[in-house]
């Protein structure tokens, strides 16, 4: 019998993300989906600190329009996840620009 390796440090992430996902969808219904309330509650208790440094009070609402690509007033995964790959892309470019190369 073939022994089961540990997940790697890659499979643990995407494992977290598919597990905060679910951690907020599903409270308003539809266990697939964000609704905008469930947004609102992700944004707000899993980046804080990005929201209370928002100083426009639409910045949320804009977000969440732009990132519902069909329009259905919801998030689907994939769509929260292009919510997360832009976050990541932004840190890594900031974190890149800030470092001098040789």
């Amino acid at each position: 019998m073939a022994k089961m390796s540990s997940p790697t440090e890659t499979e643990r992430c995407i494992e977290s993300l598919i597990a905060v996902f679910q951690k907020y969808a599903g409270k308003d219904g539809n266990k697939t989906n964000l609704s905008k309330t469930e947004f609102l509650s992700f944004m707000n208790t899993e980046l804080a600190a990005f929201t209370k440094s928002q100083k426009d009070a639409g910045v949320l609402d804009r977000m969440m329009k732009r990132l519902d690509v069909n329009s259905d007033g919801q998030l689907d995964f994939q769509e929260f996840l292009n919510l997360i790959g832009g976050l990541a892309v932004a840190c890594h470019e900031s974190l890149t620009s800030s470092r001098k190369f040789i």
